[in-house]
């Protein structure tokens, strides 16, 4: 079974920083490529940033909003993704989630960690 657990989020002023962390199980994580996203209020669903399964070359990809403010990274002995985000912005309020790259065939999303920033 497929499970997807994303924490770390809160509410934090503009400026600050958070870690968020995916917790995965059910997937052989260290062959999978995997992704970090976001939704915010009355907005789809998109990706911020990507790393690759490659144990050899990691490669990362970010999208324009977040490029120098947040990193990805992977822990593939405790199938954990993480994100940590710099310099937050109020445009980074959203709901933020982990999935494979593309996401998961089967649908399967974990709950989010809501990112609230705000003074």
């Amino acid at each position: 079974q497929v499970q997807l657990v994303e924490s770390g989020g809160g509410l934090v002023q503009p400026g600050g920083s958070l870690r968020l962390s995916c917790e995965t199980s059910g997937i052989i994580f260290r062959r999978t490529a995997m992704g970090w996203y976001r939704q915010a209020p009355g907005k789809e669903r998109e990706l911020v940033a990507t790393i690759t399964a490659s144990s050899i070359t990691r490669w990362v990809t970010y999208a324009d909003s977040v490029k120098g403010r947040f990193t990805v990274s992977r822990d593939d002995a405790k199938n954990t993704l993480y994100l940590q985000m710099n310099s937050l912005k109020p445009d980074d309020t959203a709901v933020y989630y982990c999935n494979s790259t593309p996401p998961l065939s089967t649908g399967i999303w974990g709950q989010g960690t809501q990112v609230t920033v705000s003074s």
